[in-house]
């Protein structure tokens, strides 16, 4: 008998939640960064072995909403919460003890399926200081997602919470999510890394165009901002960081999609779209007023 189902992934932001998705799936799929907030929507990844399959949610990082993207998010991670078959809780290690699942995602009932909770980073702490939160957390697991520490005995318990029954998907797929989806993550990611902390949380990207059937691979991608300052940021003196942003992000894809790539790379300004519902509709958020999402 084979089981499957879905192990919803939540935490707060910088928990570690997208490296865990990518070392559970084998592949990069969700991007990294050191800046919080870099999931905005659930990341799908898929892990099939002989007699189980894990389908993966990562999702945006649990805090109190103050703007519509905020509440967009939070919406997100609280499907994905309702969804779950198994909810892997996983918090900072070296931020000491995280408080409940239900205090963190703010809840008035505790989850249906059941919680697991993981603390991540142990490697970053010291023997005596790992002891000291073995004693204070007896029932949590200790991970490390960077370098695998826990990951296997995590997995294996996972499994075996996992209902029976048929595989959710074929065997050989590893995301629900397009190609176009992990595109436009990636050219965010790489802006993300090249930019300062100002203009990150104001940015969107949107590939708006996909050519394929000829050499090279036709990409044309837009980044959104929300002030006329940001986007000269993000452009640079001259165009160089935009370039820059251009070239990195173009090797990226073309890794992905494992042919040459022509990246045109935009950028534009709409004002306040964090806060707006149509342009948060329009970049593909799902809103927490929105039965149809």
């Amino acid at each position: 008998m084979t089981r499957a189902g879905i192990v919803t992934v939540v935490g707060k932001p910088n928990a570690g939640k997208s490296t865990l998705l990518n070392r559970i799936v084998g592949e990069k799929l969700a991007i990294v960064s050191d800046k919080p907030q870099s999931t905005r929507d659930r990341v799908v990844g898929i892990r099939t072995t002989d007699d189980t399959q894990m389908v993966v949610l990562d999702t945006p990082g649990l805090l109190n909403p103050r703007y519509e993207l905020h509440r967009a998010m939070r919406t997100t991670a609280l499907r994905a919460l309702a969804d779950a078959d198994v909810i892997v809780y996983l918090a900072d290690a070296t931020e000491r003890v995280p408080p409940p699942l239900e205090e963190a995602a703010d809840l008035t009932a505790p989850p249906r399926a059941p919680v697991i909770s993981v603390l991540n980073k142990v490697d970053a702490l010291r023997s005596v200081e790992r002891d000291e939160l073995r004693a204070l957390l007896p029932e949590a697991r200790f991970i490390s997602a960077l370098n695998g520490d826990g990951v296997d005995e995590l997995l294996a318990e996972l499994s075996l919470v996992l209902p029976e029954g048929p595989f959710l998907y074929p065997e050989d797929e590893i995301s629900t999510a397009s190609v176009r989806f992990f595109v436009g993550e990636l050219v965010r990611e790489t802006a993300l890394e090249q930019l300062d902390q100002e203009v990150p949380y104001s940015l969107a990207c949107v590939v708006e165009e996909f050519r394929e059937g000829r050499t090279p691979v036709y990409i044309r991608t837009v980044l959104y901002v929300e002030r006329e300052s940001q986007k000269r940021i993000l452009i640079g003196s001259g165009g160089q960081r935009i370039r820059d942003i251009g070239r990195a992000a173009r090797a990226k894809v073309e890794q992905l999609v494992g042919e040459p790539v022509y990246l045109d790379l935009w950028v534009k300004v709409l004002p306040n779209w964090r806060k707006s519902d149509s342009a948060l509709r329009r970049f593909g958020y799902r809103l927490h007023d929105d039965p149809s999402s």
